[in-house]
């Protein structure tokens, strides 16, 4: 394949991941866990639940003693305490939720179903238990030993829940690549500094560091640089050989100052490809150093440095960390949409859940591809193939969140 040449979009992202080195795991405590990718097979540290668990406040009771319609009460047992034993057919143990049950009962009578005389627990008139009603048995949900969560898993709230009932202080997950997002450009000026009328702000670098962060990264390191081929050369010579990734936004076109293709030539960083044939991001370049870091180099464009990003560097860092589910999902067009360019269109949408409750894709274009405020409030983009011009209400597109 030659590297120069157009490639389309599938191609672009399979060369990508293709190139994309495995990510290194490490050990973090669970309070640093979330967000993280799993490493390990987690198992069970004891069968869940551990004993006999009382589903409903009420009186533990032996079933054989229901005839007698009455029993004398021999205790209290909270949540958490030892438990009474049943010892005879008339005997019962008042009970709370979450307690272990009581040896020698079993059944469960709830406190709505009684009434009480002194220490005598009277059932409702007419009403028989079931035998082993509001028992979760020891052991239902899981056994000691079962893989509980695995390799590939991302951290969220659920997990979190599994990883404390496994006994778990601090996991193996995957180690995010050190990377550095560079913004480069003249006009470009931080937040907090004077500027000019003819100077923007600095957005590209703190919005893709952002988007990186959202997906569990906390390792992005920023630069914004100006147009001058010395300063690029030494800093981004620097970063290169200090972190994994490069993540660069601006000076990847044809213009005269667009020296970023000259400096990572100069770096020895092979070029993969330079150009997708897609709207917006089309300038896009990707290579791969001769010490094996991934080098991306971004239209200098927000609205087409976002959606690169979208569609092909987190992608790609979710499968190199190992993420079980990694990439896209299908979502359907709210409405229908006409894209004229022979180009694969990733458009910006926001979804909204239609009447069946499948997800909508509602195209929000922007006016330029420098038009990032109106990317406030859409949560991806979607995937319109080339060859194509018109799509209908309905179509069926790749979605991928910002």
């Amino acid at each position: 394949m030659s590297a120069r040449r157009r490639i389309e979009v599938g191609e672009a992202a399979a060369l990508i991941q293709q190139h994309m080195p495995g990510c290194g795991d490490t050990r973090v405590a669970i309070a640093d866990a979330t967000g993280t990718i799993l490493r390990e097979t987690v198992t069970a540290e004891r069968d869940q639940p551990p004993f006999d668990r009382v589903t409903m406040d009420g009186i533990a009771i032996r079933a054989a003693g229901v005839a007698n319609g009455s029993f004398t009460v021999r205790g209290i047992q909270a949540a958490g305490a030892p438990p009474t034993a049943v010892d005879t057919d008339d005997a019962c143990v008042e009970i709370m939720t979450g307690a272990s049950l009581p040896p020698g009962a079993d059944t469960i009578v709830p406190v709505e179903r009684i009434s009480r005389d002194g220490d005598r627990a009277v059932l409702e008139s007419g009403y028989t238990p079931e035998h082993g009603q509001f028992i979760h048995p020891r052991g239902s949900d899981h056994r000691e030993g079962q893989t509980l969560l695995s390799p590939g898993t991302r951290i969220g709230g659920p997990e979190m829940a599994v990883l404390t009932i496994a006994g778990k202080t601090e996991i193996r997950v995957a180690r995010w690549p050190r990377i550095a997002v560079i913004s480069t450009g003249d006009e470009l000026v931080d937040i907090g500094e004077p500027i000019q009328e003819f100077q923007i702000r600095s957005s590209n670098d703190r919005a893709i560091a952002a988007a990186l962060e959202l997906h569990g990264c906390r390792t992005a390191v920023r630069a914004r640089l100006p147009d001058d081929i010395s300063a690029l050369r030494a800093t981004i010579g620097e970063l290169h050989d200090t972190q994994e990734m490069l993540i660069l936004s601006g000076g990847v076109s044809m213009g005269k100052y667009d020296y970023v293709p000259q400096i990572l030539e100069e770096l020895q960083v092979e070029l993969v490809f330079h150009k997708i044939l897609q709207k917006p991001g089309l300038p896009m370049w990707f290579g791969v150093s001769a010490a094996g870091k991934p080098v991306f180099a971004l239209p200098g464009n927000p609205v087409s440095s976002l959606v690169c990003v979208a569609r092909y560097i987190l992608p790609a860092l979710e499968l190199a960390l190992g993420l079980d589910r990694p990439g896209s999902y299908r979502v359907r067009l709210a409405e229908a949409l006409e894209f004229r360019p022979d180009l694969t269109c990733l458009m910006p949408v926001q979804l909204e859940h239609g009447r069946d409750g499948e997800f909508l894709a509602v195209p929000r274009p922007t006016n330029t591809s420098g038009d990032f405020v109106s990317l406030a409030g859409t949560d991806g983009i979607v995937e319109l193939p080339r060859g194509q011009d018109a799509f209908p209400a309905g179509f069926i597109a790749d979605f991928y969140a910002w």
